[in-house]
């Protein structure tokens, strides 16, 4: 028997393992333990969820914003070579961690920064409240608690529940249009246009910030008639760019254009019920569901 094909028979060593849980804390350091075990039950790597987890805390690792302090001291390029969402994921960690400790959200030198990137955490967190609790639900109160502050502190941002609720969407639909946009005319074939907002939408709702998930979700969820007329011109500017994408496409003759769009929007809304991070990434699921559209599911 040669020993060599006796060797590759072998299960991975736990030193692979750990040596691949390493490799993506560098390359997707947002990556929760359960997509981490994931990827590597696709590459052939058996691990528990508490396995990857013993394994980060073992090299100091244990959390989202170590792993992005790690990349950046590790490259030695600062914030830099991070991307967008996770400058945002470290800075609102880093300022999480000082509140917890209760010091100044100041350390950016001249502290000049301090009431921006307090109020992004705010948001942040009246965001995660929102989505979980619903708007009728969450009081500043519990807003306040969830970052570390008083109640007092919030209002000096935002002068209401209310202004604080219409703050977190126009920051959301802002942020969200912008990207979404920006994939919508990175190319020349309608389909493709609209494949690429769709997965601009989907990863907004599955992998941005709190406040991407929340504006990028269902609006009617909020239950609450005024705030929902208060926020339409906002939703109504989102949805005029799938308006314009859907308008371009090559259809057959009497198809309900509006009728396509809004039953797109829909069935992107509601991924962030069903999405579980590790299985088809936002790029998958915008393919199969324009697929669908354009070719159909009937044999």
């Amino acid at each position: 028997m040669d020993d060599s094909n006796a060797v590759d028979a072998q299960p991975a060593s736990p030193v692979n393992a750990e040596d691949e849980i390493l490799r993506l804390a560098r390359e997707a350091p947002e990556l929760g333990q359960v997509a981490v075990a994931e990827r590597l039950r696709q590459a052939g790597l058996r691990i528990s969820p508490s396995g990857v987890r013993y394994l980060w805390q073992k090299h100091g690792l244990e959390t989202a914003v170590k792993r992005l302090q790690a990349l950046v001291q590790q490259e030695g390029d600062g914030a830099q070579v991070l991307t967008e969402n996770q400058r945002r994921h470290l800075e609102r960690g880093r300022l999480s961690e000082r509140l917890a400790r209760g010091e100044s959200a100041g350390g950016f030198g001249d502290g000049e920064h301090e009431p921006l990137e307090r109020r992004r955490l705010i948001l942040d967190a009246a965001a995660q409240l929102f989505s979980a609790e619903g708007y009728d639900r969450t009081s500043i109160r519990d807003i306040a608690r969830n970052v570390g502050l008083l109640p007092g502190s919030v209002y000096h941002y935002f002068p209401s529940k209310r202004e604080l609720f219409l703050a977190v969407h126009r920051e959301g639909f802002e942020r969200t249009l912008e990207r979404v946009r920006t994939a919508a005319t990175s190319c020349d074939d309608p389909w493709e246009c609209l494949q690429r907002a769709c997965e601009a939408h989907i990863e907004g709702i599955v992998g941005g910030s709190s406040v991407d998930r929340l504006a990028g979700s269902n609006l009617a969820m909020a239950r609450n008639d005024e705030l929902l007329q208060e926020i339409r011109p906002h939703r109504a500017a989102y949805e005029q760019v799938f308006k314009t994408l859907v308008d371009a496409l090559p259809l057959r003759a009497g198809t309900d254009r509006s009728l396509l769009r809004l039953f797109l929007l829909g069935g992107m809304n509601w991924v962030y019920l069903w999405y579980r991070e590790g299985k088809r990434t936002p790029r998958d699921i915008a393919a199969a569901m324009v697929a669908m559209l354009r070719n159909g599911v009937q044999p």
